[in-house]
């Protein structure tokens, strides 16, 4: 059943970023610049999600537990530090030059569109940089606390 509903959730989402048109670079980065050819469709879909998902967690979280799982799985820390901020900036400069988030570009992966396998790419190799930094970072600290 997790995996029918994890199917269908993907689906429809897809289905959303293809008919929004947020799996065009070209849309996404028109929105940026507003200075220029400025695009205010993606203003419209950022409000019809943040209405859904206001309306959703309200439903969801309303019951006693998740229906495929013992307990919600939330965030613990509301801590803004460096990390966070630093995390949304270099997402929102990739997304910007790029015009995709990986939101957008998995549903156009299936294109074989060299700047959709090029971001791919791009943020696979980001993740990876970023874990073994972190990895490092707590392999120093942990060396230093036991000297």
């Amino acid at each position: 059943m997790r995996l029918i509903s994890a199917y269908i959730i993907g689906l429809v989402f897809g289905l959303g970023i293809a008919i929004s048109g947020m799996g065009n670079p070209a849309k996404v980065v028109n929105f940026f610049d507003v200075a220029g050819t400025w695009d205010p469709s993606l203003a419209f879909v950022m409000a019809g999600a943040l209405g859904i998902t206001f309306i959703g967690y309200r439903l969801v979280l309303a019951r006693p537990r998740p229906l495929q799982e013992d307990r919600f799985y939330l965030p613990a820390s509301r801590v803004i530090d460096a990390r966070l901020l630093g995390g949304a900036v270099i997402f929102g400069i990739g997304w910007g030059i790029s015009g995709f988030c990986p939101g957008g570009a998995l549903p156009v992966i299936g294109t074989f569109n060299a700047e959709v396998l090029i971001f791919i790419a791009a943020m696979l190799a980001g993740i990876l940089t970023a874990r073994l930094i972190l990895k490092r970072r707590e392999q120093a600290l942990a060396a230093r606390s036991a000297a």
